[in-house]
């Protein structure tokens, strides 16, 4: 498997390029910024990429969106849930004093126990709100999890933004993510990896 992540746009999102190395196929999971970089990604391991999956609607996770997928005619991913969220794209980018950023129209909502297939592999959805109501995690057998803003490396999302809930993320997170084992690898959406087992063990919000 291909495995490329590094960070993107202004506020420095993890954007992952994930793809079956014998057909070449690919996922992006958080197209958040610096198109022509992720684009340049895609066309050094020649990939066709089949989806643009994203873990939540903030704008530093949807910013290259729009010309990565004009570019690869990607299908584009986001729990419905989010919605709200991309519909005032516009707002949030205000709010932080950024210019505007469009994003194409949604090819499909994912919910919880969702299978994504690309080439010869896969990747689970899971539905983890609390940072936004339509935060999603996912998995991938052999690489681990992506949790987005749901769980960091020693820390957790922040829920003070629009729609957010402390007590639905901490139990997304004890109930679908502590529930892997503990050498599960994980990649937040900012940030260092980590794995499940430090987390559990370490992570001051999770004792």
């Amino acid at each position: 498997m291909i495995l490329e992540s590094f960070p993107v746009g202004p506020f420095q999102c993890n954007c992952m390029i994930i793809a079956c190395e014998e057909t070449r196929t690919a996922i992006v999971i958080d197209p958040g910024g610096d198109a022509e970089k992720i684009l340049s990604v895609l066309s050094k391991h020649q990939l066709q990429t089949t989806y643009l999956l994203h873990s939540h609607a903030h704008l530093d996770h949807i910013g290259a969106t729009k010309p990565v997928h004009e570019k690869t005619k990607a299908k584009t991913c986001l729990h419905e849930d989010d919605m709200f969220l991309c519909e005032h794209v516009a707002a949030q980018a205000e709010l932080f004093g950024l210019p505007n950023i469009d994003t194409p129209p949604m090819s499909q909502f994912l919910k919880d126990g969702d299978q994504i297939s690309f080439g010869k592999e896969s990747v689970q959805v899971l539905h983890t709100p609390g940072h936004t109501p339509g935060s999603l995690s996912f998995h991938i057998p052999g690489i681990g999890l992506m949790t987005g803003d749901t769980l960091f490396s020693g820390s957790i999302g922040r829920t003070d933004l629009w729609k957010g809930s402390y007590p639905t993320l901490m139990h997304s997170i004890k109930k679908s993510l502590l529930s892997f084992p503990d050498e599960t690898q994980v990649y937040p959406g900012h940030g260092p990896s980590t794995t499940i087992g430090h987390e559990r063990q370490q992570n001051p919000f999770l004792k």
